[in-house]
């Protein structure tokens, strides 16, 4: 194969997540938000860890700029942590709260690395829980307002904005199976949950476009899984085309096309949520962007004793894994061609991409993550195959910056391009990240290196 190389002005950055590296829960003001209380009931996080300190962020973050710079990131993206904004979900604004996320968006700018916002990121305000949640309508309000809030004050400095970060996951791993915050498990409050983040996204979007100046850019995340049948029979080609209508086109559709796919309606029949008028048309505010995140793929077949999707999962043994999922790097050809021919977004980004696999320091301080640069050079290599298909492809962000708290699984699972040492708080560029900055240096990369 010959050097695999990326357009000119390619967005090469990392991502991560407020709550998951910030640390600071009940500092300078701050209210709690849902992974505040989840994370102290027993049984919900492995070993019990929590994220109160994380790594530390919130106090580091220089340092961690200066990683990025390191790095040679073009672009970093964030999430704002919303209880740090408004302690109660509404209301009175936190000065403290908002003079961080000033101070951070200022140094990266300071080091000529642009800033991506993502308005949510899972981290509800626990007051807005209290009365309901994401499973009450009131909640769309009290987005917009939020989303203003933020738009107002940083709206001057960020090119481009997110309003959700994977919306399927909130709703069926927050409210179906309860495996996140806030822990709930049922399918009604599961697909409400979903219709009113949809609905609070384009709600928002409109918001942003008031706040912002006509430059800035607008799109939302979602966590796309390409799915195949288990077998070429129509009983498994049906379990995975029931399998896509959950995890991608519930979501792609109202968001692309006005509408929910009408197979999936059919499904869920009596569980599916209230539909006001014009929700649709509020849901489908046209976008900037996209942001696809990309882990694994979903190989289905037909399982008449699994509730409603009568489908079941199948994990191909040839295949390679890492701590969580399938390693499949076709799967991100597959991805992006589909939502290209499917969808037509004007642009799209892959906002999410990485692997855990167990990293450790060796004897010479050296973090040697060659399981993590093999599934770079090989997701980055079908990247390039997809923008040599068309595909309007304008940035890579990695999944993630430094290790962090890894949601439910606690500090077990490593993603980083930087190692923590949790218990120091000592930061170590792995030698994916090297691998990473060399390839944004070089705007592209040999595939046998």
């Amino acid at each position: 194969m010959t050097f695999i190389k990326f357009p000119d002005g390619f967005m090469w950055g990392a991502i991560t997540a407020a709550y998951q590296i910030e640390g600071a829960w009940n500092e300078d003001g701050k209210g709690l938000s849902i992974w505040d209380t989840f994370v102290r009931q027993s049984g919900r996080i492995e070993r019990g860890e929590t994220a109160d300190m994380a790594v530390d962020h919130y106090h580091r973050y220089p340092e961690d700029i200066a990683l990025m710079q390191e790095l040679g990131l073009k672009a970093y993206c964030f999430s704002i942590s919303w209880p740090r904004l408004l302690p109660e979900g509404t209301g009175k604004v936190n000065p403290a709260g908002l003079d961080f996320y000033d101070r951070l968006v200022d140094g990266l700018l300071a080091n000529n690395i642009i800033p991506y916002v993502m308005l949510y990121h899972w981290d509800l305000p626990q007051a807005l829980q209290d009365k309901g949640g994401w499973g009450e309508r009131s909640i769309v309000d009290a987005y917009s307002e939020y989303a203003r809030i933020v738009a107002k004050r940083l709206g001057d400095r960020i090119p481009a904005w997110v309003t959700h970060n994977e919306p399927m996951v909130i709703s069926l791993g927050g409210h179906f199976t309860g495996e996140l915050a806030p822990g709930i498990q049922d399918p009604f409050v599961a697909l409400r949950v979903a219709h009113h983040l949809l609905v609070s996204h384009g709600q928002a979007v409109l918001a942003l476009r008031t706040e912002l100046p006509k430059t800035a850019k607008i799109g939302i995340i979602l966590n796309i899984t390409p799915t195949y049948p288990a077998t070429d029979t129509d009983e498994d080609r049906q379990a995975a085309r029931r399998y896509d209508g959950v995890a991608n086109r519930m979501f792609l559709d109202p968001l692309f096309k006005g509408e929910y796919p009408a197979d999936m309606v059919e499904m869920f029949g009596p569980l599916f949520p209230e539909i006001r008028p014009g929700d649709l048309q509020t849901i489908a505010a046209p976008l900037d962007f996209v942001g696809l995140n990309y882990y694994m793929r979903a190989v289905m077949h037909y399982d008449p004793d699994t509730p409603i999707l009568q489908a079941s999962q199948v994990f191909p043994p040839e295949s390679e894994y890492s701590q969580m999922w399938e390693i499949y790097p076709p799967g991100m050809y597959d991805m992006l061609t589909r939502i290209q021919a499917d969808y037509h977004p004007k642009e799209v980004y892959i906002t999410e991409n990485g692997v855990c696999v167990p990293d450790g320091v060796d004897f010479d301080g050296r973090v040697r993550d060659v399981r993590r640069i093999r599934y770079l050079r090989d997701h980055l290599a079908q990247v390039g195959r997809a923008i040599q298909a068309g595909v309007p492809l304008k940035g890579y962000f990695h999944w993630t910056l430094m290790d962090n708290f890894e949601w439910a699984f606690g500090y077990r699972m490593r993603f980083g391009l930087v190692y923590v040492d949790f218990a120091t708080q000592q930061r170590i560029i792995k030698e994916s990240g090297r691998w990473y900055e060399k390839t944004i240096r070089n705007n592209g990369f040999d595939p046998e290196d």
